[in-house]
């Protein structure tokens, strides 16, 4: 009836796609880690960058 699903008898023949399962779950948290610590540099570099306008412009709303 569903010919088209291959279910191994030998269940070692899972090895391998379970192997390559993990590498790329792996590979995805580095990914993300990776985007996550360039983020926050740079966050902080722009938070940097602005920062006297960001003062300028709270002391002009200030002041009205």
């Amino acid at each position: 009836m569903m010919e088209f699903l291959y279910f191994p008898e030998d269940k070692t023949e899972y090895i391998p796609d379970i192997l390559m399962l993990i590498v790329f779950v792996i590979g995805a948290a580095v990914v993300m880690y990776l985007f996550y610590k360039n983020s926050k540099k740079e966050a902080a570099r722009i938070d940097k960058e602005y920062e006297h306008k960001l003062d300028h412009t709270q002391r002009d709303k200030k002041s009205t």
